[in-house]
């Protein structure tokens, strides 16, 4: 168990598709759309069944069935304006955005959504995309070096004046934004997400980050990750919270579910899959230790381009509100997932799922308390 304080209540995102093809890569029916009008009924059934945040994923070239793709700050600030109280997290690339425009902008929406507004920063996975862009490529350590001044830039701007900062990828002269972000006690700025599965990744979100983003992983993964982020949080005086990923499959039965699963991978689109691993395993491979992001994903788990399959949130809802809860006692402080029928599968997991996990986590307190 992690020793550091274990959420009241586990918190719950979604990722927003703004991507075509859906969260699996497979010719399964997925009545899902990329559209917005979609995706706003969307985040308003969301918020309405006990979700906290939606994450707007990050892609500029058709690629791997993502065919079309909205861009992901100006279709988080739509969703922010079509929505009370979900808070949107836009993934951004280091290396496409300069970190004093992105600070202004998320002031910006920071104000225009009354501080509803977070930021995931990806250092990037797609070579491809870069390239295409005209940008260069780095090194997968000096792409998380470069992450880190971002981060560091971003925090340094909004909660300072004149700041001036002399890094190896950023210079910033004697810069004051404002306003500031709300920075209020119920919404305090703008929350920081920091994603990956590798050493740099976890340097970084425990020294820059408030969140820190997994792929998906089992118990031990999850475990292993958790300690080396907290581990750097402390050695900096900080606390980082801790997001997994996970593909949601509930169904009345375990067998309904597991069908669901296999014939997902069944009808796998298996030359987008092969081109996606071909394209990504490169990053976890060329980390010195091995351990980054998909570099030991399997085709099945590749098939949910995140490995969603991994976590094993699939089951009846009674299966997978216990596997919730026992993540949250290992430290996971929220599940980003997704979903096959995002509509109809975020109301039967509000309905049906939700509660038994709110019922097994207040079952959990008295013990809980006696062991902080």
């Amino acid at each position: 168990m992690t020793t550091e304080k274990i959420a009241e209540q586990t918190r719950f995102a979604y990722w927003v598709p703004n991507v075509s093809g859906g969260l699996v890569t497979s010719t399964i029916d997925q009545r899902t759309g990329w559209d917005f009008e979609y995706n706003k009924k969307l985040a308003r059934t969301a918020e309405n069944n006990g979700f906290d945040y939606a994450l707007s994923q990050v892609r500029y070239t058709a690629s791997y069935g993502a065919e079309y793709q909205h861009e992901s700050t100006s279709f988080s600030l739509a969703l922010l304006g079509a929505t009370e109280r979900l808070k949107v997290i836009a993934a951004v690339h280091p290396g496409l955005w300069h970190p004093a425009v992105l600070a202004k902008f998320g002031v910006t929406a920071d104000h225009l959504s009354g501080g509803r507004f977070a930021i995931n920063v990806v250092s990037g996975w797609f070579g491809g995309e870069f390239t295409a862009l005209g940008e260069p490529w780095l090194e997968h350590d000096e792409r998380y070096r470069r992450s880190a001044e971002f981060l560091e830039v971003i925090r340094k701007l909004w909660t300072e004046d004149e700041v001036n900062y002399a890094g190896d990828f950023y210079r910033i002269r004697d810069l004051t934004l404002k306003p500031k972000p709300l920075n209020t006690p119920e919404r305090p700025n703008p929350e920081l997400f920091q994603g990956g599965n590798s050493t740099a990744a976890r340097r970084n979100g425990g020294r820059y980050a408030d969140w820190y983003f997994s792929n998906g992983k089992d118990f031990d993964g999850v475990t292993e990750q958790i300690e080396d982020v907290r581990a750097v949080a402390r050695e900096h005086n900080r606390e980082v919270k801790f997001g997994l990923n996970g593909f949601i499959i509930a169904r009345d039965t375990e067998a309904e579910a597991r069908d669901t699963l296999r014939e997902i991978i069944e009808k796998a689109n298996r030359p987008a899959v092969e081109g996606f691993r071909d394209a990504v395993q490169q990053a976890g491979a060329s980390t010195r230790d091995g351990k980054g992001m998909w570099a030991d994903s399997t085709y099945e788990d590749l098939v949910q381009y995140n490995d969603g399959f991994r976590t094993q949130l699939i089951g009846t809802p009674e299966q997978i509100a216990e596997r919730i809860v026992a993540y949250r006692d290992l430290g996971v402080d929220l599940i980003l997932a997704g979903f096959l029928h995002f509509q109809e599968e975020i109301e039967y997991f509000g309905a049906k799922v939700l509660p038994l996990v709110r019922e097994l986590e207040a079952q959990r307190e008295p013990e809980l308390a006696a062991s902080r």
